[in-house]
C-alpha cells in the first residue's frame, strides 16, 4: 500500500473512532405539571419525558427550558427554539402541529368552596370576575369574551409571568377575582402535589375538550423533519401501551 493510501486510510479510521457530534434539539414553555414541570422536578413532566423517549430512539437530546408562556411562544416563533410543549392549535397558528395529539386539555373552572357560582356556559360569567393567564388560549368563544373585558378588571384580570397559576388561585382564595380557569390535570397537580392546604372547587368545564401538543417552530428548516419523528414515536407509543403507561405514571389517563 502506498504512503498516500496508508494516510488516507489512517485519517478515515480516525474520523470514524470520533465521537460523533450530538444533535439537540430545545422544547419549552411554562410550568404546567404534570404536562410539563420545573426543570429541577424529580420528573420532568409527561411531555418532556415523551420526547426525550421518542427522539433519544434517533439519536437527539431534547433540552428542556421553561420561561412564561408568552415568552415560550415568542422563543419557538423566532427559531430560538424548537417547540413549545401543551400547546393548542389556536395559541400558536403558524406552528407545526403532529397529526395526532399527545394530550387533550380539558379546561375547568374552579371557585372558593363558600362560592355558589357556577359555570352553565359563557353567558353566567356576566355573574363573575374571571382569573386568566397571559396567553393563554382558552378557545375561540373565552378568548373573545377575554379580549372584550381585558380592561375591565371587575370581569377579567390576567396574570403573568412565571407563577401565573399561582396567582390566579391566591386571588380566588382572597375574593379578588371569583373563579380561575385551568387545566384539570394541572389544577390538581398543583392544589394536591404542590398546595395540599388550599382549597378551590371544580364548577363546570369548558367544551369541548382541546387536544394540546408539542407545537415546532415555523421559523427553523429542521422542523419538519422533528416533527415527522414525533409523530412516528407518538403513534407507535399509543400503540404498544408505552404513552398509557406514562401517563398512568403521573395519576393521569389519556382522557382528563
Amino acid at each position: 500500500m502506498r504512503l498516500g493510501q496508508r494516510l488516507a486510510l489512517l485519517c478515515l479510521l480516525g474520523a470514524l473512532t470520533l465521537p460523533a457530534r450530538s444533535e439537540t434539539l430545545v422544547i419549552t414553555g411554562d410550568v404546567w405539571c404534570p404536562i410539563n414541570c420545573a426543570t429541577d422536578a424529580t420528573r420532568p413532566g409527561i411531555f418532556v419525558e415523551l420526547a426525550r423517549q421518542i427522539f433519544a430512539e434517533s439519536g437527539i437530546q431534547v433540552e428542556y427550558q421553561t420561561v412564561n408562556w408568552a415568552r415560550a411562544i415568542h422563543a419557538v416563533r423566532q427559531g430560538r427554539a424548537n417547540a413549545v410543549i401543551g400547546a393548542g392549535r389556536d395559541d400558536a397558528p403558524d406552528f407545526l402541529f403532529s397529526a395526532s395529539a399527545p394530550g387533550i386539555s380539558r379546561m375547568c373552572f374552579y371557585v372558593h368552596p363558600d362560592n355558589g357560582w357556577r359555570y352553565r356556559g359563557l353567558a353566567s360569567l356576566d355573574e363573575v370576575s374571571l382569573g386568566v393567564i397571559n396567553g393563554y388560549s382558552y378557545g375561540e368563544a373565552l378568548n373573545d369574551y377575554i379580549q372584550r373585558h381585558e380592561h375591565d378588571a371587575s370581569r377579567v384580570q390576567i396574570a403573568s409571568g412565571d407563577q401565573a397559576l399561582a396567582i390566579n388561585i391566591a386571588k380566588v382564595l382572597h375574593g379578588r377575582v371569583d373563579a380561575t380557569l385551568e387545566n384539570s390535570w394541572v389544577m390538581a397537580n398543583q392544589l394536591i402535589g404542590q398546595a395540599p392546604d388550599m382549597e378551590l372547587q371544580q364548577v363546570g368545564c369548558r367544551v369541548p375538550d382541546v387536544p394540546i401538543y408539542l407545537a415546532f417552530s415555523p421559523a427553523l428548516e429542521s422542523s419538519p423533519r422533528y416533527l415527522a419523528l414525533f409523530e412516528a414515536g407518538l403513534r407507535r407509543y399509543r400503540q404498544d401501551g408505552r404513552l398509557k403507561a406514562l401517563l398512568a405514571s403521573y395519576g393521569v389517563s389519556e382522557e382528563p
